[in-house]
C-alpha cells in the first residue's frame, strides 16, 4: 500500500476502528478519526501522534445525522487534509426480537450502518477518483451471508453493505481506487456492550488486530476481490451457507441465536 495522504476511519474511538487507526499510523499514515465520543478520540489522536509521528486529527461527529458524509468532506477540506483512504467501520446492532425493539433505535441503526456508509462513500469517492489512487474499505460482517434472526436489522444492514461495496468494486475497476468489503465474525470489541453478550451466538471472538491485519494485507496485495472474509473458519461458514440454501441457513442461525439469547450469554 503506497498511497500518500490521510486515512479517514469511522467508529475510531474503540474496537476495530481504533485498531485500524493504530496500525495505519504505525505504517506512517496520517489519520482522521471519526466517532461520537470526543474524549476517546482526542486521547487516541494524542497517543498516535506521540508514538508514531504522523498527524492524527480527531473529528467528533454523530454519523446518524443526515448529511454526515458531506459535513465530513467539508471539514477535511477546511482543515486542508488530503484524504487518500476511507475505512467505513462505524456500526451498531440491536439484539432481540424485531417486534419488541424500539423503532427509534432501529432507525438509528439503519442511519449509521446503511445511510452513513452510503453518504461517506458518496462524499469521498469522487476525491479518490480525482487522485487516481486510494482506497475505500467498508466493514461488513459474517451476518451479511444469511438472515440474522434476533438481529434482523443488523444482518440486513450488513448484507446491504456487502452488496453495495461489491457493486462499487466493479464500478471503480481501472480508476486507481481500490474498493472492497471486509467481513469479520464475532470480534473482541465493545460492540457486545451495546448489543449484549449473547449477540455473538456464543461464537469464539477474534481479536480486532487480526481483522485489521487481514484487511491491510489485502490492500497491500492490491486486492482484486470485491470482499474479504476474515478467518478460515468463517470462509467455510460462508461456503456452507450457500450449500444449505437460505431456508435451512436461516433456521440454523435462528436456533443458535435464540438459544444464546435464552441462556443470556
Amino acid at each position: 500500500m503506497n498511497t500518500s495522504g490521510a486515512v479517514l476511519v469511522t467508529g475510531a474511538s474503540s474496537g476495530i476502528g481504533a485498531e485500524f487507526a493504530r496500525q495505519l499510523a504505525g505504517r506512517g499514515h496520517d489519520t482522521v478519526l471519526v466517532a461520537r465520543r470526543a474524549e476517546r478520540l482526542e486521547a487516541l489522536a494524542s497517543e498516535l501522534s506521540a508514538s508514531h509521528g504522523p498527524r492524527s486529527v480527531a473529528l467528533p461527529m454523530d454519523l446518524t445525522e443526515p448529511g454526515a458524509g458531506q459535513a465530513l468532506r467539508a471539514e477535511t477540506d477546511r482543515l486542508g487534509i488530503d484524504v487518500a483512504g476511507v475505512v467505513n467501520n462505524a456500526g451498531v446492532a440491536n439484539h432481540g426480537f424485531f417486534r419488541d425493539e424500539q423503532l427509534d433505535r432501529l432507525k438509528a441503526e439503519v442511519a449509521l450502518d446503511v445511510l452513513g456508509v452510503v453518504e461517506i462513500s458518496h462524499a469521498f469517492l469522487p476525491r479518490l477518483r480525482e487522485r487516481g489512487e486510494g482506497f475505500l474499505i467498508n466493514i461488513a460482517s459474517m451476518a451479511a451471508y444469511s438472515a440474522s434472526p434476533t438481529m434482523a436489522v443488523y444482518g440486513a444492514s450488513k448484507a446491504f453493505v456487502l452488496s453495495f461495496t461489491e457493486a462499487l468494486w466493479y464500478e471503480e475497476r481501472g480508476s486507481g481506487v481500490t474498493v472492497f468489503a471486509v467481513s469479520p465474525g464475532a470480534t473482541q470489541t465493545e460492540f457486545f456492550d451495546v448489543a449484549g453478550e449473547s449477540a455473538s451466538g456464543n461464537a469464539r471472538r477474534m481479536p480486532a488486530s487480526a481483522v485489521v491485519r487481514t484487511a491491510l494485507g489485502a490492500l497491500d496485495r492490491g486486492n482484486s476481490q470485491p470482499s474479504v472474509i476474515v478467518g478460515g473458519g468463517n470462509r467455510v461458514v460462508a461456503g456452507v451457507s450457500r450449500l444449505l440454501g437460505r431456508r435451512r441457513m436461516t433456521r440454523t442461525v435462528g436456533r443458535t441465536m435464540t438459544r444464546a439469547m435464552a441462556q443470556g450469554r
